[in-house]
């Protein structure tokens, strides 16, 4: 199996006319999928049992601040975007995750002997899509 770096990674946000922009001065990202459980134990039971239940998942972005990106600047808290995640680029063949879902968190940080940087966390509605470019 191979390895891979995340220096060609890249997250695109869908702009207003439908087509997907690239988010600028990307620095990290994640997209973090959990399941619920459900226990269906019963009496007589000698161990707990579960069931799977429903997929949730989120994703963080975190970029150098730029003020001229209009993707980064789509990024507003409530706002309803649809994304594109590419770990390992844009080629052919590389594998990506898509899905929608709303922005419920955006900080901006400053300090006076370092970059101003950006953080998004969105909630994202629906499953994530895993495809091949």
């Amino acid at each position: 199996m191979a390895t891979k770096t995340g220096s060609s990674g890249v997250v695109k946000i869908a702009v207003a006319d439908g087509s997907v922009a690239v988010v600028g001065e990307v620095r990290t990202f994640s997209i973090e999928t959990s399941a619920d459980t459900i226990e269906d134990s019963v009496m007589g039971d000698t161990a707990r049992t579960y069931l799977s239940g429903l997929e949730s998942s989120t994703v963080s972005i975190e970029c150098y601040w730029d003020d001229a990106d209009a993707q980064q600047l789509v990024l507003d808290g409530r706002a309803d975007i649809d994304f594109e995640i590419y770990p390992t680029g844009t080629g052919a063949g590389e594998k990506y995750y898509s899905g929608g879902g709303i922005v419920t968190s955006k900080s901006i940080n400053a300090s006076f002997d370092g970059m101003v940087e950006a953080s998004f966390s969105v909630q994202v509605s629906g499953a994530v899509t895993e495809a091949t470019a």
